[in-house]
């Protein structure tokens, strides 16, 4: 959206002063406001650049550690008491 605005805006500004640059009575004028006239241009193009704010940067560089390595673990068959009666279930032990 910015780019586009900036390049309409420069389009407008070149297209506005061949619009109302007027023939010189010498040859001398119309070189000095050819010159006034880019000098102007150049400084709105380039506060208009100036001004915008910079791409944004998504990520960059992140330390991420190493995934520690998987503990031996095995599947024991677990008996316990849950109020009404001796229950079997699987546990997974770790160690």
């Amino acid at each position: 959206m910015k780019k586009t605005f900036v390049a309409a805006l420069t389009v407008a500004t070149v297209a506005g002063s061949l619009v109302t640059a007027t023939p010189p009575a010498k040859a001398d004028n119309g070189v000095g406001a050819g010159i006034a006239a880019g000098l102007i241009g150049g400084a709105i193009v380039g506060g208009a650049i100036a001004a915008s704010r910079p791409a944004p940067v998504y990520g960059g560089p992140v330390y991420v550690a190493e995934p520690p390595p998987p503990a031996p673990c095995y599947w024991q068959r677990q008996r316990y008491w849950d109020g009404y009666g001796w229950v079997v279930r699987p546990v997974r032990v770790c160690y």
